[in-house]
């Protein structure tokens, strides 16, 4: 079973849901290394996201959905996250081109796309102490679990775990790019709040697909 428009839309849904819960922790994350500002930004972001789905038009495809949030989030979004995600969601957007369901491989194939995405407009690497420390490792497990013939939900599943963990390898970093990397040493034995936010999207859309594709 594959991952429809319907699927896209709930995940991202579930995404502005996991965001608000969130969005205290990830001031306080961003407060200690950055401009606590990032679970707030999110939550503007993925909360304008929200309306336009129930103000406009239904999305025709996946494609279509993920680049509604693109642009909402490029628009609303402050800081860095708003071109980052943004660039993410509209890379895997191409990606998924005009498929009208999203199978194991297409959803793998979206991920590498955002992660080249993210690169690309960061110009980060794993070890700098940013959200590529988290996906690097989700892309590769996604790949993986696609390969080994999982479902849509497995492949999900097997990413947010990565991502969990790439997001805890960043605490004992030093941050060599962004905000963080201002404070030298100081920014070592802290979480990075954009590895934390992409770990906490990838397991709203792990869970999202769970419910229908087990």
């Amino acid at each position: 079973m594959g991952c429809s428009v319907e699927g896209v839309v709930a995940a991202l849904r579930s995404a502005a849901e996991v965001v608000t819960a969130h969005r205290d922790e990830l001031v306080e994350l961003d407060r200690v290394i950055g401009d606590a500002d990032h679970g707030e930004n999110l939550k503007r972001g993925f909360t304008a996201l929200v309306s336009k789905l129930d103000l406009s038009e239904p999305p025709a495809t996946p494609s279509a959905a993920l680049k509604l949030a693109a642009t909402t989030l490029i628009s609303t979004v402050g800081g860095a996250a708003g071109p980052l995600y943004g660039t993410a969601l509209l890379r895997a957007a191409t990606s998924v081109g005009d498929a009208a369901e999203l199978d194991a491989a297409g959803v793998a194939a979206a991920l590498r796309a955002a992660l080249d995405g993210v690169v690309a407009r960061g110009k980060a690497e794993p070890g700098d102490k940013t959200m590529v420390d988290a996906l690097t490792p989700a892309v590769a497990a996604a790949e993986a679990a696609a390969a080994s013939g999982s479902t849509v939900a497995e492949v999900l599943s097997a990413a947010a775990d990565a991502a969990d963990e790439g997001a805890a390898s960043t605490v004992p970093l030093v941050a060599r790019k962004g905000r963080a990397s201002y404070l030298g040493e100081r920014s070592a034995n802290h979480l990075d709040p954009g590895s934390r936010s992409t770990a906490l999207l990838l397991r709203s859309f792990a869970e999202s697909a769970g419910g229908g594709d087990r």
